[in-house]
């Protein structure tokens, strides 16, 4: 599924940071820092809608549609591979290392 299919398509989509293989790159933060922040730990995390820092394990927060291409942006890009993108309504995971 391309970028566009899923924003044609009109799919709900929701992310989440593997924290157990981030390398604390930040380079998700670069590309889309409405959704990813690092932590004084060093690591990646998904932030809320409220900009709070979701730092529970699997954290999910939405992916607002005009920042899709961002966040797959980060998806690829992340040297950890840990971040994962889904569809909400089935949880199969469409950008990421899970990705079919």
């Amino acid at each position: 599924m391309t970028v566009q299919q899923a924003a044609v398509d009109g799919e709900a989509l929701e992310v989440w940071i593997d924290q157990a293989l981030c390398t604390g790159d930040g380079i998700c933060a670069q590309y889309a820092p409405e959704v990813f922040e690092l932590d004084i730990d060093g690591l990646a995390y998904v932030k809320g809608p409220d900009d709070e820092l979701l730092q529970a394990k699997g954290a999910t927060t939405p992916v607002p549609l005009p920042l899709l291409t961002d966040v797959v942006d980060s998806a690829r890009e992340c040297p950890g591979d840990c971040i994962h993108v889904r569809r909400i309504s089935d949880s199969v995971e469409i950008y990421g290392p899970d990705a079919e």
